[in-house]
């Protein structure tokens, strides 16, 4: 996930809660945040208050020892004894899913997501067979990824299952359109697409509360990226899609996001997402004006140090824009001889 400016947006709060605390940010509405072991240290998460009914929980945290702490100290102390009625994934990724599993057998919660988050969920926590496994090697080895580095990559393919234990059996599907009533208040699904295939989004209307899980951010772009899964994927074309969508919404709305402050602007910041998107895709197209392998795109993109973790998404984000440049008939994709592909500008 790369750096973004904030300048147009507006933070009503200074500072997040402390890891593992809560605080109000509308009647009903706490914002918790949980310590995350990467180099984005933290995610918040929502618990919106269902009267009697209890709580539903916004996503859930990595299913780690640390988080289980952090919620058996909220259980007590924020949600007050009380009951959690529902346990809300955005998507897949292990910081919004990981704990789901354990959340729903130790609170009895049911669990709700979209579709197709829920089975990805489900596919990756079961571990890699070994046919994924040879096609992971081969998408990277493509992408010219050599030497110490790949084995760095390649090293990596329990990390799914570990940050993500267990997925809950039972899903009630999530759609976009839906209305979800919480309490008094009335929370509509919005839909999306990029950052993962089908993102779940909440909006309250009434009270001009957002929460988009990562489809947009304050401070750091969210990461588009093309998986050894579906190697010729253009998620960029659904992501920048999304972010035309939200100009639908007020600009006063108050968006609650999984990383960083909650903030105003909405519409500065989605104007802003594409913008940088725009940038990064004309950067490329210069850079290949010779041959280049998505590993020389990608050291251009992400001129910092990269461990293996931010390596794979780093690459996935090159190959998302590479993709998208294809489809747009700006560049071509060529075997070279050593079976690296290599991507060009059209002549």
């Amino acid at each position: 996930m790369s750096l973004s400016p904030d300048a147009a947006l507006r933070h009503p709060f200074d500072s997040a809660p402390e890891p593992g605390c809560a605080r109000a940010v509308a009647p009903g509405v706490l914002w918790i945040r949980l310590a995350l072991p990467f180099q984005l240290d933290h995610i918040n998460v929502w618990a919106l208050e269902g009267g009697e009914r209890g709580w539903t929980l916004v996503d859930t945290g990595l299913g780690d020892a640390r988080t289980r702490d952090s919620w058996e100290g909220l259980f007590t102390g924020a949600l007050e004894n009380r009951p959690v009625e529902r346990i809300i994934a955005t998507h897949f990724h292990p910081d919004h899913i990981g704990l789901a599993g354990w959340l729903v057998e130790r609170t009895g919660a049911s669990f709700a997501a979209s579709l197709t988050e829920w089975l990805f969920a489900r596919m990756l926590s079961a571990g890699n067979s070994p046919a994924m496994d040879r096609a992971v090697e081969r998408f990277y080895q493509r992408s010219g990824l050599e030497g110490e580095v790949l084995a760095a990559v390649l090293g990596r393919k329990s990390a799914y299952p570990r940050g993500v234990p267990s997925v809950p059996a039972v899903l009630t599907r999530l759609r976009a359109g839906d209305d979800l009533t919480i309490g008094d208040s009335t929370w509509r699904v919005i839909g999306g697409g990029g950052h993962t295939a089908e993102p779940v989004c909440l909006h309250d209307a009434a009270r001009g509360l957002l929460i988009p899980g990562d489809q947009i951010l304050p401070r750091i772009s969210p990461n588009i990226s093309v998986w050894p899964t579906e190697p010729d994927a253009d998620p960029l074309t659904d992501y920048l899609t999304s972010l035309e969508a939200w100009s639908a919404l007020p600009p006063d709305t108050l968006v609650l996001p999984s990383h960083g402050l909650p903030f105003y602007g909405l519409h500065a910041r989605a104007a802003e997402l594409h913008a940088h998107h725009g940038a990064r895709l004309a950067e490329i197209t210069l850079q290949c004006a010779s041959p280049q392998t998505a590993a020389m795109v990608t050291r251009t993109l992400f001129k910092r140090p990269l461990d293996p973790h931010q390596m794979v998404f780093a690459m996935g984000e090159a190959i998302a824009h590479l993709n998208h440049l294809i489809r747009r008939g700006a560049l071509e994709r060529h075997d070279g001889p050593d079976g690296v592909d290599l991507y060009q500008r059209r002549a």
